[in-house]
């Protein structure tokens, strides 16, 4: 990706400006005695009888305006000389950024960065409104008023308190016969893993079985080798849910030599629906584990649903979710600097803070200068926009020919099954998938949405994930509207980030922090994983005053339809209403993911007004 940079020059491209300042009035003066010697020459007597003449009043206008020459020799030197030490200043300040971006793109694989970093022109799909909302957000810029986006529209939300790990007389306790062990190898991301311990630690409570510390699996997109240890806090895993269930680290000696597949004990995908229910476990599972004293569930990923489940199984998911799994200090010493960075100084404790970085994060402002200003309130924005996403959605995003070919390389490269699917059927044109809401929302789409609600063009922005496919070509709308946007790589030293480096889950640990802790969440794609985990922590912890923006795509698209025609006005209120909408879930429905939705009995309590 090209570096952000500075620009001066963009009026006339390949050049300088200011040279044409500082030689246009010696240009003009030898111009004019160009044509007075022209009309010498022309006349050979004169020119001859004139030559003489015109030398000494050379030299004596050089006598005459000796110090004025002088004077504006010396000023055109010190211009060059401010203009070498403001470019130097600039290249210096390139030169850093460009490091650290280089730093970052190591973090990820190297065959999406020829997709992701290969540089473009600016692509904007929205021209018109584009510039609308650059003087809308001109006209805001000195009003005192703020985006009512800042909080949450449910008036009852501060009266649901966080109570999923409260020990109640009607709890689960275990039982004193253990029916086996149950292993299980997550698949996925941080977020996927997550869902997928929370939902072993419900089986192994259904099947009365204890659980053996869960594994990930080593993923060839993910390419990160990090274990349970390297993330969350294995001690403090255990004590919280030893009520409810027993968990170990190892197999007991006489199981670890057992070949489990041999067994008939080995549980993957296949073998269990998605979503199933707690009989799917006690007809398939239960009887393999009663026969083989241990059953391991491989890939194991999003294989219980949410309803109907006893509300005690829901309770234990909630306490494992948001009680149990605390990120090692490793994570929480970078996130607290991270956070710290994004807010500009320290800040007081908020119950997400504390409940996300543990003690590293200071209980009051460091600078007492500070102190009466609060917090800086930032954003942070999860922005779906990478280089898989994008091609497997079949839509396009305004790159014309160059677009299509490039995403179609890497369909066939990272996605051979869907080119075969694709020889077979008739897909839908990528307009009437826009239509459908089914294309991701690109950078632009979201400046726009942020700026049709009312944020200013001020706002810190704290962008998640930030390997965003087209890089700046594609990120050049927003930062136009939104150049207060920053990211952990550019918040971060390299040598604070080195100990993350290969470590995707890691990474994506810093993120969730950094979303979970903001002062609104902003979401481009209600499916992603860490959406859903980040905006549940914050109904879950954030007490009514944590806001998670979701757009409707579809609604969005016949909106963005309109560009061409739509006012100012007309837009931000169909937006407006449109996130509005969004926000109406009050208490989670049936069928709802509880990690997503806490807003239930089950997961928290509703205090009396």
């Amino acid at each position: 990706m090209k570096d952000y940079q500075f620009r001066g020059q963009e009026t006339l491209p390949g050049s300088d400006p200011s040279i044409g300042r500082r030689f246009s009035w010696g240009n003009n003066q030898w111009n004019s005695k160009t044509v007075l010697l022209h009309g010498l020459k022309n006349d050979p007597a004169k020119y001859g009888a004139s030559k003489g003449v015109y030398v000494g009043k050379k030299h004596l206008w050089f006598r005459k305006h000796m110090k004025l020459i002088a004077i504006m020799i010396g000023l055109m030197g010190f211009i060059l000389l401010i203009d070498s030490l403001m470019m130097s200043i600039f290249d210096f300040r390139n030169l850093q950024h460009h490091l650290a971006q280089r730093k970052s793109s190591e973090l990820k694989e190297e065959d999406r960065g020829a997709y992701i970093y290969e540089e473009k022109s600016p692509v904007q799909m929205y021209d018109r409104l584009l510039n609308l909302a650059s003087s809308a957000l001109a006209e805001k810029e000195f009003k005192q008023e703020s985006s009512r986006f800042l909080e949450e529209p449910y008036q009852q939300a501060p009266a649901w308190k966080p109570c999923a790990d409260r020990k109640v007389a009607t709890n689960l306790g275990k039982f004193d016969q253990n029916n086996g062990y149950i292993l299980i190898s997550a698949n996925g991301g941080l977020n996927q893993q997550r869902v997928a311990i929370c939902n072993a630690v419900a089986v192994a409570s259904l099947l009365n079985a204890t659980l053996v510390l869960p594994r990930f699996l080593y993923s060839n997109v993910w390419k990160d080798p990090s274990q349970f240890g390297d993330i969350y806090q294995e001690e403090y895993f255990m004590s919280m849910l030893k009520d409810e269930i027993n968990i170990v680290k190892e197999l007991p000696p006489h199981l670890r030599s057992l070949d489990i597949e041999a067994l008939g004990s080995l549980i993957t995908d296949a073998d269990i629906v998605k979503e199933a229910k707690p009989i799917d476990y006690i007809r398939n599972v239960l009887p393999l584990l009663l026969q083989n004293g241990v059953v391991h569930f491989l890939g194991y990923g999003n294989r219980l649903g949410f309803d109907p489940l006893p509300s005690k199984l829901q309770k234990l998911r909630c306490k494992c979710n948001f009680h149990a799994l605390k990120f090692v200090p490793k994570i929480q010493i970078i996130g607290s600097l991270l956070v710290r960075r994004i807010r500009k100084y320290d800040a007081a404790q908020r119950m997400l803070d504390k409940q996300l970085l543990g003690n590293f994060m200071p209980n009051n402002p460091s600078n007492k200068h500070d102190a009466p200003r609060g917090p800086s309130k930032y954003l942070a924005l999860h922005m779906r926009f990478e280089a898989d996403m994008v091609a497997y959605s079949l839509c396009e995003f305004g790159g014309g020919e160059n677009e299509r070919k490039d995403l179609q390389a890497y369909r066939e490269t990272h996605f051979p099954l869907l080119i075969e699917r694709l020889k077979n059927s008739s897909p839908i044109s990528p307009t009437e998938l826009r239509k459908l809401g089914r294309c991701p929302l690109t950078p632009e789409e979201a400046a726009l949405v942020l700026a049709g609600i009312g944020f200013k063009r001020g706002t810190y922005i704290y962008l998640a994930g930030s390997h965003i496919y087209g890089g700046e070509s594609m990120m050049h709308p927003f930062t136009s509207l939104y150049p207060n946007l920053v990211t952990k790589e550019s918040l971060l030293t390299p040598d604070e980030l080195a100990p993350f480096r290969n470590f995707s889950s890691q990474l994506a640990a810093l993120d969730f922090i950094a979303c979970a802790t903001a002062d609104v969440f902003a979401i481009t794609d209600s499916g992603s994983q860490l959406s859903s985990l980040v905006s549940g922590f914050r109904t879950y912890y954030g007490g009514g005053h944590a806001p998670t923006l979701r757009p409707n795509k579809k609604r969005l698209a016949a909106i963005l339809s309109e560009n061409s025609t739509i006012g100012w006005n007309s837009f931000e209120d169909r937006v407006k209403k449109m996130i509005e909408e969004g926000e109406r879930v009050r208490v989670r429905g049936f069928g709802r993911s509880i990690y997503r939705q806490p807003r239930c009995p089950e997961c928290m309590c509703k205090e009396a007004p």
